[in-house]
């Protein structure tokens, strides 16, 4: 009986570190799923070698030294995932032509209730949404995997220098070397902050543009869409490697090569750290409505600079909690209530 009250307790204490471990390993890796079996291996790691903690440091610490060697295990391929404007110029729309690259090319959305834990402190709260931003994300993957991981848990955790040299098995000096590397590799791209006009939570202008922006996509009205775009607003498709720039592109894409779109529906979502729709597209064969996309909004100044359609909907729909059907008549009930 004291056995099974042990391994319970265990558990409990190791469970209640999934999340912020989730985000831990979701900034290292910048993959949703690697991330949930990063964590998933850690805490296996963890119950299997418990009765080897000594105690000499917290749980919670220990725990982030097995996720940080699982993550640099994970790491030591090479792979560094990116968005499709980090591996090739734009494309002009009339050589426009859907490319998939394999799953692992592509730095993958995340829902916020996976990887930010609930605080208290709204400062604390802005900071970690920041840093699972989508130009964030993809800056860290341009970071050497220690160097990411000295970047994450002093600039993002708020670690002491100390603490991290600890957890790394290194000095102080080289964790402050290797943060003041990142930092200048972070300062290099300009777009690494790019989203921090998003308010937290949405101001009230912001809430309209979102709800302009519904009420023209679901209406496939162009040039409602046109007006709440930054005239260099960045479209993208993962897992195809064609992006689009600038308005008339983005709207002649949608109206040739994604006409089929029109007549959607949109359905929030929030996902990393930024507004989102999932995308249900008509289904011309059976009714209703199917999925086509998760669609993360970046935002400045008033506009909507970017909107990335995350394709892989029998990937992404379940992580996210949605259905994979949305009927005609329960839309309609929803837009009732």
């Amino acid at each position: 009986m004291g056995n099974g009250t042990a391994t319970a307790d265990l558990d409990v204490a190791l469970e209640k570190h999934r999340t912020e471990l989730t985000g831990y390993c979701y900034r290292m890796l910048g993959s949703s799923f690697e991330a949930e079996d990063a964590v998933q291996d850690t805490l296996v790691r963890a119950w299997r070698n418990h009765e080897k903690f000594e105690g000499r440091s917290s749980l919670r610490s220990w725990l982030y030294r097995i996720a940080t060697n699982v993550c640099l295990d994970m790491l030591s391929a090479g792979n560094k995932r990116a968005r499709p404007m980090d591996l090739s110029e734009a494309t002009p729309l009339a050589q426009a032509a859907l490319n998939p690259r394999p799953d692992h090319t592509w730095l993958e959305p995340m829902p916020d209730a996976r990887v930010l834990p609930a605080v208290t402190d709204p400062a604390e709260a802005a900071v970690a949404k920041e840093s699972v931003r989508l130009a964030f994300m993809a800056a860290l993957q341009q970071l050497p995997p220690k160097q990411r991981a000295v970047l994450i848990l002093r600039e993002v955790l708020a670690w002491r220098a100390s603490e991290v040299a600890e957890l790394l098995e290194t000095s102080v000096a080289s964790v402050n070397s290797a943060l003041q590397r990142a930092r200048a590799t972070l300062a290099e791209r300009s777009d690494a902050g790019s989203e921090g006009a998003v308010s937290d939570p949405l101001d009230e202008e912001q809430r309209k543009l979102l709800e302009r922006y519904v009420k023209a996509f679901e209406g496939y009205d162009m040039t409602a869409l046109t007006a709440l775009l930054h005239e260099d607003a960045i479209m993208t498709m993962p897992p195809f490697d064609l992006w689009l720039r600038g308005t008339a592109d983005i709207t002649g894409f949608m109206t040739t090569i994604g006409a089929s779109c029109a007549g959607s529906r949109l359905v929030p979502v929030q996902a990393n750290g930024l507004p989102g729709f999932a995308h249900y597209k008509p289904d011309p064969d059976n009714g209703g409505f199917t999925p086509w996309a998760v669609q993360v909004l970046e935002i400045s100044a008033g506009r909507i600079t970017g909107f990335h359609c995350f394709l892989d909907t029998q990937r992404w729909f379940p992580l996210f909690g949605l259905p994979l059907r949305l009927e005609a008549e329960a839309e309609q009930a929803q837009q009732g209530d």
